[in-house]
């Protein structure tokens, strides 16, 4: 078969792998019908994840059809088409019992991070009764590959960690896919004002259009200032870093209200300035946090129900042979207006 395999930083080729077999009987393998990219690939290519070994196949992302399972697996069953999460879960461990799939003693974030991952035609995912999801009779798959990463990660990490609450002013720090994604979710419930701010007229306009009641472009002048001043120098009860670099982190920072809470989802490849002196006497709270996609079932649910929308975030489409090409694109998001992108293998 054929994969995107990562072989150091800076690196990568769609090249020849021996297709995937069953390793324990609680795996299934997996034929990919539709993968992305995500941000996260990018800061394993740019050398800011260290443990991916060479050799690795990247992708944590997919929709595909069920090729095999272990005799372990009840579930789901050859011909089956699934969501693939991000995480993979036992389902027996302490941490699954606590719903921090994340923290999985023989899971966790594991597909295109310490196993081959989907960015290939085929792949295998260990504990398939707790990290596949049938797909809803008659359900866009196409939009259904947002909830295997993006939206949970944004509606868990920004949303819910960051306490949103109907009537509250939420500023969301980077308008890329995570934060499109918190945009959508944050909207469940009701706060009175969503900002965006990013440096990418575009990606703004797209913010505007999913329902940020206010866009601060960022080169205009400094996202605080502006901010600030749209909340009569008061600041916002949610400050949602979505971009993972200090000064983004910066911003929510000195943005965040009294009382008020930053909820960091970016992936940081190296380390900020915390600003406790400032910080400690605003009673504010600093959350942090890898997606357990525990939402995930209500997420399908609400997909299923017509009250979210992922598929607007896809700007591109390509065929899964074309996948360096994709690379390509979603690297240079500004100038190629991409948003999220899908490799399209069947």
């Amino acid at each position: 078969m054929k994969a995107l395999v990562y072989q150091g930083p800076g690196r990568k080729a769609w090249q020849d792998k021996p297709r995937p077999t069953l390793d324990k009987p609680t795996d299934a393998v997996v034929r990919l019908l539709y993968t992305t990219i995500c941000g996260t690939d990018l800061h394993i290519l740019k050398g800011d994840v260290p443990e991916v070994p060479a050799g690795l196949t990247l992708g944590h992302e997919g929709v595909g059809v069920v090729e095999e399972v272990g005799d372990a697996v009840s579930n789901v069953k050859p011909g089956d088409r699934v969501l693939i999460s991000c995480i993979t879960a036992c389902g027996r461990c302490p941490a699954c019992k606590r719903q921090l799939y994340s923290h999985c003693e023989d899971g966790g974030w594991i597909l295109g991070h310490l196993i081959d991952g989907t960015q290939a035609e085929f792949v295998r995912i260990p504990h398939a009764d707790n990290s596949l999801y049938p797909v809803p009779r008659d359900a866009d798959e196409e939009a259904l590959v947002m909830l295997s990463d993006i939206l949970p990660t944004g509606f868990e990490i920004g949303v819910l960690n960051g306490c949103v609450k109907p009537g509250d002013t939420v500023a969301i720090v980077g308008a890329g896919p995570i934060g499109m994604a918190t945009l959508l979710t944050a909207q469940f419930y009701s706060p009175a004002r969503i900002i965006v701010t990013d440096m990418d007229p575009a990606r703004l306009e797209m913010a505007t259009r999913l329902g940020a009641t206010d866009v601060v472009d960022a080169r205009e002048g400094p996202a605080v200032d502006a901010i600030l001043a749209l909340t009569d120098g008061k600041g916002v009860d949610v400050a949602i870093e979505a971009v993972g670099v200090p000064a983004s982190f910066d911003v929510c920072q000195s943005i965040v209200a009294a009382g008020g809470h930053i909820a960091n989802i970016g992936v940081h490849g190296r380390s900020v300035e915390l600003h406790i002196e400032k910080l400690w006497i605003q009673n504010v709270t600093l959350t942090t946090g890898l997606v357990n996609t525990n939402t995930t079932p209500m997420l399908l649910q609400t997909l299923q129900g017509g009250k979210l929308q992922p598929a607007e975030l896809i700007s591109h489409r390509f065929d899964l042979d074309d996948i360096e090409t994709a690379y390509q694109v979603f690297g240079n998001a500004a100038e190629e207006k991409a948003m999220k992108v899908l490799l399209i293998a069947d």
